[in-house]
């Protein structure tokens, strides 16, 4: 707290001296006595006594303490005061009387207990001096308390102010009752205070400018002010000595001081309370004094009150902290605690405002996403907590995290600021700033204040507290800070250059209301104590003296403030106020209705609008006014210009109006919005639109002349005459009209009436009459009589209004007046008739009917008469009929029948009707078969005899009822034997030919053993109406073999024995079963004598060859027995006749006797130590190895079991019943190595020998086998090449192939990320597993990986890896960009240089980066999102200049848009197609250039005036807008104004005399211009002005400021109306005309300058072309190739070739480096150089072995930050602590030029045979300081003889290398290993790697060369087909047909030049092309692109292409 403490130390002059100075001088010949406390540890507990030091020196009252504190003479101890100043001579000379000293044994020595230092605070005579000037509260009331809280975070704020890092303040409200007594907190971690300083706070009114702050007067040093910093903000606040006292009390009762000094290892607390005053005052005790407690941190042991238990927390705080105060308040008032907890929001927010710019900076608390990127926090961090009742939660605020105060509300609903800094006396400094808070939404945005309801309204304070809607109202502007710090309680209203003109200006005044304010002032203007008023602020800035200066980009202008504060005002009314709504948006559109092509689009189009508290939407009817004329219609929609979406503001925009009433107008007109009459009423338009609307046609009166009208809807005979017809048209008024009440029409709209008859034809509408009626004043509309409808059916009458000029029946959209008549028109009496074709062919015998169509005299359908006869007759056919029908005009004869034979296909039947004028017709029918009535079935015999088995026919026939056969859908002739269901049943389809043949299968009767008989039926099954027919027939029994007999006869005379049909034999395993018989059997059991045919067909399926002999004489093969006891073996005797017969028996076969034991095993491998699993079954077995029943439960005790290494221990054998069968178990082995074992099984004198496999023992750990060099270091986002072998094994370390285990890669920290090759994998069948690093991406440090492996999930112990991550300083990670930000943006002007630099991971610039990935975008307005818009231009970098930095990209030399407004600019780097890199968005201000011509807004029409008494004949121009504009058609003139001058020329050549006047006789007019603009209204010329008839002059429109180029506007000038009026129809064609001739020159010229550019670029593509090919040939290529492809193809077949020599094996370096990519590091030593020569790459790099893992740096900082990643563990080399002298010294032997000895065996240096592929001349640096001059020779004979000669020589020989491996040192040793070079396998790739072969370099070369050569070849072929095709488009019909119509309209141009009867005037070149060029140019006027050069032919919707 800095009211009490400040630096002990200060420079600078004192500013006070205190009074009592003179005192402190004698203080050490004075009476003084000494309270010295006893502090040694070994104390049981702190003593004090009280030593006199009177006129002692240092030494005589160090003997008196040692005898009062009983000290031996060698014990040492030391003196400090409670500051811990160790007394010395020059110390102790100075200290007073009653001061604390301690007794230690060293400075540094922790307290054992605390001690107490006795102080006085006697006021300071201050307080009697200045108690009147200040009052401590101003104001009363619950609002003050966040004030007096202010006071003591006014200390904390000084205390902190030196403090680096955060600074903390804390307010605690503890109320808490459970923790004592509620309390107040006020805690910083600022400086501290010593006990000095503490005692000084207590003191009342004692001001920092008269402290004494240190014990050690010569310590003392004064108070120096800071220097001065931005806004003031330097924390110097605690001021008086008396804020801190008062804030105390005013807020509780008692007050607690605990504080630590920085410098000190002791706490101080200090304690002041009313009731020790109240006390001390009763018991006349002195009120000022009181006790310092020093104490050890932590400690509190003197807390014991239960009240107070909440200090012991915060004492326990105070371990660790090196400086703290704390200042804790209890006795708070009740009404306090009342309204710190229910207005909790209110005064911390109160806080916040007080302290807004020392919480947020000097930029203040902007929360808007422009500022978040600029805004520098402040480390001032404020904190308020309230803790209640436990169990209620406790409330915490930062005010940091407030954003209600009101300048946070200030600053974010601000647009634009105002900054300016007045200068009063001295060094009175004020900073200002002014913010606009524009009108948006329909209100103001000027914030209100939340929280102005909850105070008590103050009657004196209305002015100030009255909330106007309408902005500040009437309160005052300005907020006023002292030193960064609010002062309430002063408010400034205005100053007199930024008040509300009492005059109306160019600024509206409610703009005034729309501003807030900030004052920011340092100490020099006067303050109140309490720090709640200003002294004299607003009297000293109102002084004349007072110097206002604006500020901007942080210098002060020498400007009039008040002028750039209106043109301030004025920019921020035009550009933020936005006052009219658009809402309802409904997409863009393009208005072609404007002539200026620029402003044609974007126009977004809005439904709806809000303007003045009025809503305008699509539909409503609105009035226009101050147009010509006055609209009346709906509105259509509203346009704002630009490319908006959705709901936008602003100030202006126009309105479609489709005028009412439509059918009068039918017109849409665009107007200004401002132009709509908002006095306006609905009711008033609507009357006004209904007038005009009963003027129109509304109906037609149909009038019939002879009396025979035709009502609607009526029936008429056909031929009935209609007419005649006579029509009226009729307005709404009744009245009758013959034309359109149009009034600038009456002549051309005149009415027709059209009248048309349509027949409503079944086949369409058909007009059968039409006629057009001309008005006659006599009979209106009239139609004859009309006699020819005939037709049958509905008719309309048709009478439509028309207007003659082009027959239309519509007028503004809504039909003209009509009338429809409705009629139908029926047939007559029926006459004739005609049979309706009959639906042939006919069916004999069925019903079918005919139908007569009967017809009137015009072949209409009629109805018959009632008296009609019917009579049929036919020659060939028996036809009758049953009777007659009628329906309508159809005559039906029903159920008509014909029979008869069918030999004629066609039959004529005659059909009479008597009783009509023509009665009889003839008809030709076809007849068919009739129904299926009679089934025939053939043979027709009665009995017919067949064999079983053998198949029998019939024939069958289906007829109809006449005897013919006939066919039918569905006819199917069934046939059926009846109670035989084996005999199939069978079916014939008759459908198709009516007869078929029914061809059965073989009969299978079952038992035939005699004759049966058996019926056969014959139905049709669909035809239920057709009889059946029946055949019987005879089956006799069948001859053919139907059963074979087996039977066997052992010996000759035996009794056969029969082998019954699957009879089951039980016989011995292996052996044979002969002697076997067959016999044969028919169906009537016949035995069937055996014939060799019969035997042929005998087979059975155990044999495939039987002896045909054998088989004859009935004899079967024997049959073999299976070996295997095991399941039923089915044979099979077979004879395959017909039918096929067969007979089976199956064999079981028996086990044989005893043979072999059989020992099965269910596993056949066993790990080492455990059990085989499963059981392992012994059995007896045949020889077979079928199972016997030998073994029986007894001989369990006669087997035995035998193996090496085998635990028999554990072997269990038993006896198992259920398969009776030995069982042995346990079977384990112990003591030997893995591999196979013969295990012997043996019972009586059987025995048997099984294999089982040891295998190693259960998986127990995971090594790691091989794999990358430890310590493993790694860039963060990179992987490590080489993988990770790992092993699984046992616990005897043998490897253990499970391959249930699985191994996982893991890191052990959350932020390590480890992606691998594979992630988690089983073991392989060698128990390995193979893990490659592909990616670790975490923070830099070190880290730990594991390989965890798990068996299901048992975890295995697992290695873990220790792993270095580095930052990747290849990796781009963000993009900063630089420029000038002051600089202005003219419209087409340059861009300053963009500085643009990639940032690394390490914080680094990225080197290296590919120019063409980064990219500059460039758009117009400002992103609503981070990435621009698509139609954003791309702009690339240049190379940087040699003075610039390599590692930054330049974009230089861009040109800035020729546009005013905001743009956007944005980088960004693609650093691969996935991953992009954007930088900020920055927006400029694009401003207009150099104003240089004076041009119209849009661009008139030539005027052509007459010389008449009527005005507007003679008015030039009614209404013309001028505008200064720069070259690129920008508004310019915004802060010029003047005068423009209109006056008249002739054209060139022609006299001056006779020149028109202006009305007044005037020859020049005066406009007034104001902000650039100009408005031309109302100019004509005068009456009777003079003027040449037919001649055209020039308005010449000239300003009088600047040097602008005048506007030029001719005009024709006639003496007659009808003249002028025909003029100015050819002037308006001139017009067109000569802007289409423009546009076509413009496109041809276009056109040539394309063709001869694109000329010059094919000459220049095949120059290169050539140019490359001469080089290709040169490089030994040749060339055989011509087309791209075949380029390609030779393309890749080289990088073939580059690939193989890759791929071939040489000599690599395999010491990793992950280092090489850093910033100014080259790379490890191994990697920096190559050899060519083996022997020379093995001795050279043994030679250098402890320095190939060294990583050589450029500067010492990259090598410094190396060593500490790797924590010292890398060895570094920083180049530039390298002291290397390049010379070219020869080898030892030469000198002079001259050997000195003839050498042998070549030697050379080292150092020459090393090959740098990189960073040469830093390469011959490190090389030549690690080598020297080390020399390699051949072998070691010619190594001692080169040193021989060379020390002869008298000269230094340096170390000799060998190429055989020996080394012979500087200083003549060889000899013994460390001078032997190992092989250079053993280097274990330390070695220096071999260059790539030249021929890879040669392969390169050519790749380059094609590659550019295939460019140029695609360039070069791109550019001749761009110029054959525009060359092409040339010479196109479309390009002809512009050149005929250029020279048409040419001719026709001159044509009206002529009729104009005046010279062509600058032809072609028209002023109204020039005016029309002027503001449709939206390019700069650089050489044209391509695009732009094209621009014409859009213009002209063609496409050159």
């Amino acid at each position: 707290m800095a009211e009490m403490q400040s630096q002990t130390k200060t420079a600078g002059l004192k500013l006070f001296q205190p009074n009592n100075s003179s005192e402190i001088l004698t203080l050490a010949s004075s009476q003084r006595g000494m309270r010295v406390f006893d502090c040694r540890p070994e104390s049981k507990q702190v003593t004090e006594q009280v030593v006199e030091a009177t006129g002692k020196k240092l030494e005589g009252f160090l003997q008196d303490v040692s005898k009062a504190f009983s000290i031996s003479g060698k014990e040492t101890f030391v003196l400090t005061t409670t500051d811990r100043r160790v007394i010395d001579d020059n110390v102790f000379d100075e200290l007073e009387d009653g001061i604390t000293l301690q007794l230690l044994r060293s400075a540094d020595q922790e307290l054992p207990a605390a001690t107490q230092e006795h102080i006085k605070y006697v006021p300071h005579y201050y307080t009697l001096v200045q108690s009147g000037m200040y009052e401590y509260y101003a104001s009363e009331g619950q609002k003050s308390l966040p004030y007096a809280f202010a006071e003591l975070v006014d200390n904390s704020l000084s205390a902190t102010a030196s403090k680096e890092g955060l600074r903390t303040i804390e307010i605690r409200l503890l109320f808490d009752e459970s923790q004592g007594k509620h309390a107040a907190v006020v805690l910083d971690n600022g400086c501290g205070m010593t006990s000095k300083q503490l005692n000084n706070w207590a003191v009342y009114r004692l001001s920092k400018f008269n402290r004494d702050n240190s014990t050690i007067h010569s310590d003392h040093s004064g108070y120096v002010r800071p220097a001065p910093v931005p806004r003031s903000l330097n924390s110097d606040i605690s001021f008086f000595g008396v804020g801190g006292k008062q804030a105390v009390f005013y807020i509780g009762q008692s007050a607690r001081i605990i504080t630590k000094p920085a410098a000190s290892p002791d706490v101080h607390e200090f304690v002041m309370s009313k009731e020790d005053f109240e006390r001390k005052e009763k018991n006349k005790e002195d009120i000022y004094c009181g006790v310092i407690r020093n104490r050890k941190p932590g400690d509190c042991a003197h807390i014991v009150a239960e009240e107070e238990l909440f200090l012991q927390a915060l004492i326990a705080e105070e371990e660790g902290k090196e400086s703290f105060t704390a200042v804790v308040i209890t006795g708070i008032q009740s009404e306090h605690i009342t309204y710190l907890k229910q207005h909790f929001d209110l005064w911390t927010r109160e806080l916040a405002h007080i302290y807004h710019y020392y919480v947020h900076g000097i930029h203040g608390n902007d929360m808007r996403q422009s500022a978040k990127n600029v805004q520098k926090e402040s480390n001032v961090d404020i904190q308020i907590s309230l803790v209640e009742k436990s169990g209620k939660q406790s409330r915490r605020v930062n005010l940091r995290e407030v954003d209600n105060d009101m300048q946070t509300l200030y600053i974010n609903s601000t647009s634009a600021s105002f900054e300016f800094r007045a200068q009063a006396h001295g060094e009175a400094t004020v900073e200002g700033l002014i913010r606009y808070h524009p009108f948006l939404y329909d209100r103001e945005t000027y914030p209100q204040d939340p929280y102005a309801s909850l105070g008590p309204a103050d009657e004196e304070d209305d002015e100030c507290e009255v909330f106007n809607p309408v902005g500040r109202g009437k309160r005052p502007i300005f907020e006023c800070f002292w030193n960064g710090r609010l002062i309430p309680y002063t408010t400034v209203a205005e100053f007199e250059w930024c008040a509300c003109p009492k005059k109306a200006g160019s600024v509206p005044a409610e703009c005034y209301n729309r501003i807030s304010g900030v004052l920011f002032t340092n100490d020099c203007f006067p303050v109140s104590t309490n720090k709640l008023t200003f002294m004299d602020l607003e009297l000293q800035l109102r002084d004349r003296e007072t110097i206002f200066t604006r500020v901007i980009n942080g210098q002060d202008q020498r400007v009039k403030i008040q002028r750039e504060f209106t043109t301030w005002m004025k920019e921020c009314h035009e550009q933020y106020d936005k006052q009219i709504k658009f809402t309802g948006f409904q997409g863009v559109t393009t208005r072609s209705d404007i002539s200026t092509k620029r402003l044609q689009y974007p126009w977004a189009q809005f439904s709806t609008i809000r303007w003045d508290g009025k809503m305008y939407k699509a539909g409503q009817h609105v009035k226009s006014v101050k147009t010509q004329p006055v609209i009346f219609g709906t509105i259509k929609e509203f346009l704002l210009y630009g490319d908006h979406e959705g709901d936008v503001f602003a100030t202006g925009g126009y309105v479609q109006i489709a005028m009412q009433p439509k059918e009068l107008y039918d017109e849409v007109r665009t107007i200004p919005i401002f132009k709509i009459d908002r006095q306006a009423t609905a009711a008033a338009i609507k009357r006004n639109i209904e007038d005009e609307l009963a003027k129109l046609p509304i109906e037609l009166r149909v009038t019939w002349p002879e009396g025979n009208p035709w009502s609607d809807y009526a029936t008429k005979p056909a031929g009935t005459p209609m007419g005649p017809i006579q029509v009226e048209i009729l307005n709404k008024k009744g009245e009758s009209i013959s034309k359109l009440p149009v009034a600038s029409n009456t002549a051309g709209r005149k009415f027709l009436m059209e009248l048309k008859v349509i027949w409503h034809s079944p086949k369409g509408d058909i007009q059968t009459n039409s006629h057009i009626g001309v008005y006659s004043a006599k009979w209106d509309y009239w139609f004859k009589k009309m006699e020819n409808l005939n037709k049958l059916g509905k008719y309309t009458l048709y009478l439509q209004t028309i207007l003659n000029e082009n027959n239309s029946s519509e007028w503004a959209g809504k039909q003209l007046p009509h009338y429809t008549l409705n009629f139908t028109l029926t047939e007559g009496d029926a006459e004739t008739f005609s049979v309706v074709a009959v639906s042939s062919p006919i069916q004999v015998g069925a019903p079918f009917s005919l139908s007569l169509e009967l017809k009137d005299e015009f072949g209409h359908p009629a109805r018959p008469p009632s008296d009609l006869k019917t009579k049929l007759e036919c020659s060939t056919l028996e036809v009758t009929h049953e009777g007659t029908a009628v329906n309508g005009t159809t005559f039906t004869i029903k159920g008509v029948r014909a029979k008869g034979s069918l030999k004629t296909k066609v039959h004529t039947l005659k059909v009479v009707l008597e009783g009509l004028k023509h009665d009889s017709q003839s008809v030709q029918i076809s007849m068919l078969p009739g129904l299926p009535h009679t089934l025939r079935v053939l043979p027709e015999k009665e009995l017919i005899t067949v064999e079983n088995r053998t198949a029998v026919s019939f024939k069958v026939e289906v007829l109809d009822e006449a005897k013919n056969i006939t066919t039918h859908s569905k006819l199917i002739v069934r046939c059926q034997f009846a109670g035989v269901p084996e005999v199939p049943l069978e079916a014939v389809d008759c459908s198709n030919t009516g007869m078929g043949t029914l061809l059965g299968k073989p009969l299978q009767l079952k038992n035939v053993k005699a004759v049966q008989v058996i019926t056969a039926e014959f139905d049709l099954p669909n035809h239920q109406g057709v009889a059946c027919v029946q055949r019987k027939l005879c089956v006799l029994p069948s001859r053919n073999v139907t059963r074979v007999e087996v039977y066997r006869v052992e010996a000759q005379g035996d009794t056969p024995m029969v082998i019954m049909n699957l009879e089951r034999i039980d016989w011995t395993a292996g052996d044979t079963l002969g002697s076997l018989f067959y016999k044969l059997y028919d169906e009537g059991e016949r035995e069937i004598p055996i014939t060799p045919e019969l035997s042929q067909k005998m087979k059975v399926n155990w044999s495939a060859n039987m002896k045909s002999g054998d088989v004859a004489m009935g004899r079967l093969p024997s049959v073999c027995v299976p070996t295997l006891a095991q399941g039923e073996q089915f044979y099979q005797v077979a004879f395959q006749g017909q039918p096929s017969v067969e007979t089976s028996f199956i064999i079981v076969p028996r086990p044989d006797e005893p043979d072999c034991l059989k020992v099965t095993l269910r596993e056949t491998s066993v790990r080492l130590g455990e059990v085989l699993a499963g059981d392992i079954n012994i059995e007896l077995t045949d020889q077979y190895g079928n199972k016997t029943d030998a073994l029986t439960a007894e001989s369990v005790k006669t087997i035995s079991v035998s193996a090496d290494g085998l635990d028999k221990s554990s072997i269990v054998i038993k006896w198992q019943d259920s398969t009776q069968s030995v069982c042995v178990r346990g079977l384990r082995f112990i003591d030997c190595v893995p591999g196979q074992r013969e295990v012997r099984f043996a019972w009586q004198h059987y025995e048997e020998f099984v294999r089982v496999r040891v295998n190693a023992g259960r998986p127990a750990k995971i090594t790691i086998q091989d794999g990358p060099e430890m310590p493993l270091q790694v860039l963060n986002g990179h992987g490590v090449d080489t993988p990770f072998v790992l092993q699984l094994c046992d616990e005897w370390d043998n490897p253990s192939p499970d391959r249930r285990v699985v191994i996982t890669v893991m890191g052990l920290s959350p932020q390590l990320k480890v992606k691998a090759s594979v992630m988690s994998q089983p073991v392989d069948s060698e128990g390995k597993a193979s893990f490659t690093l592909t990616q670790v991406t975490a923070p830099k440090g070190e880290y730990q990986m594991e390989f965890r492996g798990k068996m299901s999930t048992s975890p295995i112990s697992s290695p873990v890896v220790l792993l270095n991550v580095m930052p990747d300083p290849c990796k781009p990670v963000n993009l900063t960009v630089d420029y000038d930000t002051s600089a202005l943006f003219y419209a087409g002007g340059t861009f300053p240089v963009f500085t643009v630099t990639v940032v690394s991971e390490d914080g680094g610039a990225v080197r290296n980066i590919n120019p063409a990935g980064v990219s500059m975008l460039l758009w117009k307005g400002q992103a609503t999102g981070q990435r621009p818009p698509p139609e954003a231009s791309t702009l690339k970098c240049g190379k940087p200049k040699k003075t610039e930095k390599e590692e930054c990209l330049y974009f230089r030399d861009k040109v800035i848009p020729d546009r005013v407004g905001k743009y956007t600019v944005q980088f960004v780097l693609s650093v691969d197609t996935t991953n992009t890199i954007w930088s900020n968005q920055h927006i400029i201000s694009v401003v207009p250039s150099k104003a240089v011509k004076l041009v119209p807004e849009t661009p008139p029409a030539t005027p052509v005036v007459s010389n008449n008494n009527v005005l507007a004949n003679r008015t030039l121009v009614e209404s013309l807008w001028l505008k200064i504009m720069d070259e690129y058609n920008n508004p310019a003139g915004e802060d010029y104004s003047g005068q423009v001058r209109v006056s008249l020329k002739n054209p060139a050549g022609c006299s001056q005399k006779d020149l028109p006047l202006f009305e007044g006789k005037a020859s020049t007019a005066t406009y007034q211009l104001t902000n650039g603009e100009a408005h031309i209204e109302n100019l004509a010329l005068a009456e009777n002005s003079p003027g040449c008839d037919g001649t055209e002059y020039i308005l010449i429109f000239q300003a009088d400021i600047l040097e602008l180029t005048p506007f030029e506007l001719p005009f024709r000038f006639y003496n007659d109306v009808e003249n002028q009026r025909q003029m100015s129809a050819l002037t308006k064609k001139k017009d067109c005309l000569s802007i289409s001739i423009e546009v076509y020159r413009s496109l041809f010229d276009t056109n040539n300058q394309l063709i001869s550019e694109l000329k010059g670029q094919v000459q220049l593509a095949e120059s290169k072309e050539k140019q490359l090919k001469s080089e290709i040939q040169k490089s030994g290529l040749g060339c055989t190739f011509s087309t791209i492809s075949a380029i390609g193809d030779l393309i890749n077949q080289k990088r073939a070739e580059m690939e193989h020599i890759k791929r071939q094996p040489r000599r690599t370096c395999s010491v990793p480096d992950p280092f090489r990519t850093s910033p100014d590091v080259l790379g490890k030593v191994a990697h920096l150089a190559k050899v060519e020569e083996d022997d020379a790459a093995k001795v050279i790099s043994w030679h250098l072995l402890g320095d190939m893992d060294c990583v050589v740096t450029v500067t010492t900082a990259a090598a410094r930050k190396i060593y500490d990643d790797t924590h010292g563990r890398q060895q570094v080399m920083p180049l530039e602590t390298v002291f290397w002298k390049s010379s070219a010294r020869p080898l030892p032997h030469i000198r002079n030029g001259m050997n000195t000895f003839p050498p042998v065996g070549n030697p050379v240096f080292a150092r020459d045979l090393l090959i740098f592929p990189q960073y040469a001349d830093k390469c011959q640096m490190v090389f030549g300081s690690l080598l020297g001059d080390t020399i390699l020779i051949d072998d070691l004979d010619s190594a001692n003889h080169y040193r021989k000669g060379v020390v002869q020589s008298k000269s230094q020989c340096p170390t000799l290398l060998t190429r055989q491996g020996d080394r012979i040192r500087s200083n003549g040793k060889f000899g013994g290993l460390q001078n032997k070079a190992p092989p250079i396998e053993k280097l274990r790739g330390h070695v220096f790697g071999a260059p790539l072969p030249k021929e890879y370099d040669a392969a390169c070369r050519h790749v380059e060369l094609l590659q550019q050569y295939r460019g140029t070849l695609e360039k070069c072929q791109a550019v001749q087909a761009d110029y054959a095709a525009h060359v092409d488009y040339l010479q196109s019909p479309e390009m002809r047909q512009k050149e005929r119509e250029l020279r048409e309209q040419r001719k026709e141009l001159q044509d009206i030049e002529k009729k104009l009867a005046s010279t062509p005037v600058r032809a072609p070149l028209s002023s109204a092309v020039k005016r029309a060029q002027a503001h449709s140019e939206g390019e700069p006027s650089r050489a044209p692109s391509k695009r732009a050069r094209l621009k014409p032919c859009r213009l002209l919707g063609k496409n050159p292409r």
